[in-house]
């Protein structure tokens, strides 16, 4: 069986928009992708490493674990031997506290990625692949939590070209979900259960090809 690894935040959580209830696992994306993988008896183990409020490498002031660097080596030993790493982090890195444009969220992906790389893992283990996922950009942050994104959306302007400069140069798979879907009307941030869908079915096509 091949393990695949999504390190992600809330978006791919699954929590329900405007509320603190999350998808069952077969509407969340990872779940998605998992089933579309392993049909035609392909045996594929999609494991979520998924946490609200995580951000690429910056502190939550309220919140102690939200920085998506700390830790991330352990993630890797712990779950190896791995095929692929998708990560989709960045939202978070827009709150308000923070003033952070695209080009910071990419630097703080690409110390991810070089962390990645660098985990130990076990003798003849392999190191790998890793999938830099852009998630869809925020807009006009609605509820209970627009005081928590307001000015996010302008924060996160050129957010993929960003991303993308960062996987080339570090030899990553890419993929902007925001050529497939976009965040929720209902809060301007998440994903609603049908777009879990039309990104799971789109990230599985391109995994699909990295697995053979």
């Amino acid at each position: 069986m091949k393990q695949i690894l999504v390190y992600s935040d809330s978006l791919t959580w699954g929590i329900i928009p405007s509320t603190r209830k999350r998808l069952s696992f077969d509407d969340r994306w990872p779940g998605v992708l998992e089933n579309i993988l392993n049909e035609n008896e392909r045996k594929i183990r999609v494991v979520e490493n998924c946490l609200n409020g995580r951000r690429t490498v910056w502190n939550d002031p309220f919140k102690e674990g939200r920085n998506g660097l700390e830790g991330i080596e352990q993630v890797i030993e712990m779950n190896s031997p791995l095929e692929l790493v998708i990560l989709m982090l960045g939202t978070n890195d827009f709150q308000s506290m923070h003033e952070n444009n695209s080009w910071h969220s990419a630097q703080g992906i690409r110390s991810i990625v070089a962390s990645i790389i660098k985990s130990p893992i076990e003798p003849g283990m392999p190191t790998p692949k890793v999938m830099v996922v852009v998630p869809p950009l925020i807009q006009n942050p609605n509820g209970p939590i627009a005081p928590k994104f307001e000015g996010g959306e302008r924060k996160c302007v050129g957010l993929s070209n960003e991303y993308k400069a960062v996987a080339q140069e570090l030899e990553c798979l890419f993929f902007d979900s925001s050529t497939v879907t976009s965040s929720s009307n209902v809060d301007g941030i998440h994903l609603d259960r049908d777009q879990h869908h039309v990104l799971g079915k789109a990230i599985a096509g391109i995994v699909s090809e990295v697995l053979g």
